[in-house]
């Protein structure tokens, strides 16, 4: 990067549309004055939202996690301005923010401390150069209690890495079964 960091993103994000909708700035509180999980643009990375649609998987089907025969039977769905994930369960849910990686460019997403201090933990793939879509989110509660996840608000952090030289394949290159993924939860795909 030539520029600073947060200079870079907010460059590649107006200019070439890597993030949309593009928040320029850290929030820290909405419109009403209420204090929220912050989201948008940091000093090195962007901190993206979780939409309001989650999967939240349940053993009430006594179902069988199985990345080769996923069954859509693991899980409830759940819309809404909050999501109760129960205890030593987990979620999938989306990014607000729709990606477009660059060919020289490739991301690590992490999750935020003020979850992480919760016990709630979000795992998330690298974006891979030429990648573009919604996130999908893996959201962990590691707590022995039901936990709280708030839509519309900061749950992971994306850190930017530009290599100095373009890569040979990209991911839209080998036709990844991830790319463009639209404005749902997208489950495992074999």
């Amino acid at each position: 990067m030539s520029l600073q960091p947060d200079k870079w993103i907010r460059k590649m994000a107006l200019e070439e549309g890597m993030i949309e909708p593009f928040v320029d700035g850290l929030v820290r509180t909405n419109e009403e004055g209420e204090r929220v999980i912050s989201y948008g643009l940091s000093s090195y990375g962007y901190d993206l939202r979780v939409a309001d649609e989650f999967l939240v998987f349940t053993n009430i089907n006594n179902s069988l996690i199985d990345p080769k025969a996923f069954s859509e039977s693991a899980f409830v769905s759940v819309r809404g301005a909050t999501c109760i994930i129960p205890p030593n369960s987990f979620a999938l849910a989306r990014s607000v923010e729709y990606f477009r990686i660059p060919r020289t460019v490739l991301t690590l997403c992490i999750g935020k401390s003020t979850y992480a201090r919760c016990g709630i933990i979000v795992n998330v793939t690298p974006f891979e150069p030429e990648w573009e879509g919604y996130v999908t989110l893996e959201i962990s509660n590691t707590t022995p209690l039901p936990a709280k996840i708030y839509a519309g608000e900061g749950l992971a952090q994306v850190i930017f890495y530009e290599a100095s030289d373009v890569c040979e394949t990209s991911y839209a290159d080998r036709g990844g079964k991830y790319m463009h993924q639209q404005a749902s939860v997208t489950l495992p795909v074999l």
